[in-house]
């Protein structure tokens, strides 16, 4: 890959990363691997492509899931970090809602550089790995493309933990294509929390109206905090 400094050089003052952060993807690749959801996928990857290949080889119709999950991926990243991780907590009936996922992604935007907390949460892969067995079986006609589908959607689950861990990280970017996942996803915590939700793809953003000009948006006080500010402000009423 080739480094974008222009791309680099445009993302905003983002404070002092610790110096025990990894410099290198080799750096980081021992790293990554030590903690439990990139371990869980890959090994939930290799379950999917083992069973895959135990049906038989693949056709020109397993090209079909594939590109359906390339399609709606940009969607789901959008919406998971829009309606789940960026959950505003309210009060329901006297009762505060709120959810150890969102509580999570807000400890994340506080402590951005902290690697340790930024993963998929491990409680998070009991709902959703049966669930996406299920919604696979359910949408195709047999077990060799729900398979190709499964595994197809792990592989890019994988690649999101990855790439949103380099982010958080000295790692530097060489290639157009990540500088501008790394730049969008820093704008995203140091500059404004409402916009660029991407992680590894952009197109939603685009589609849906946040991915307005750097220039164009103003910085916003509660991208480190989110609701924090918000919350205080209401307590004191």
């Amino acid at each position: 890959m080739v480094r974008s400094s222009a791309l680099a050089s445009a993302t905003p003052p983002h404070g002092s990363i610790p110096a025990g952060s990894p410099r290198t993807w080799r750096e980081a690749l021992p790293i990554f691997l030590r903690h439990g959801s990139p371990r869980l996928l890959l090994g939930a990857l290799a379950v999917a492509l083992a069973v895959r290949a135990a049906l038989g080889p693949a056709s020109l119709w397993d090209l079909a899931p594939i590109v359906g999950v390339l399609a709606l991926w940009p969607l789901q990243e959008w919406a998971i970090h829009v309606f789940i991780l960026h959950w505003k907590p309210r009060t329901l009936l006297g009762r505060r809602l709120d959810f150890a996922v969102p509580r999570k992604h807000r400890r994340h935007h506080r402590d951005p550089w902290n690697y340790e907390i930024l993963f998929i949460p491990l409680q998070s892969f009991v709902v959703t790995l049966p669930l996406l067995v299920a919604l696979w079986y359910a949408i195709t006609p047999g077990p060799e493309l729900a398979w190709t589908g499964i595994a197809t959607h792990l592989l890019l689950a994988l690649h999101y933990e990855w790439v949103h861990f380099l982010i958080h990280t000295r790692v530097q970017p060489r290639s157009a294509y990540y500088a501008r996942l790394w730049r969008n996803h820093r704008l995203h915590h140091f500059k404004n929390e409402t916009q660029w939700f991407g992680v590894t793809r952009l197109e939603a953003d685009r589609w849906l109206g946040t991915a307005r000009r750097p220039e164009e948006v103003p910085p916003s006080p509660t991208a480190r905090s989110l609701f924090a500010d918000e919350e205080s402000r209401a307590a004191r009423r």
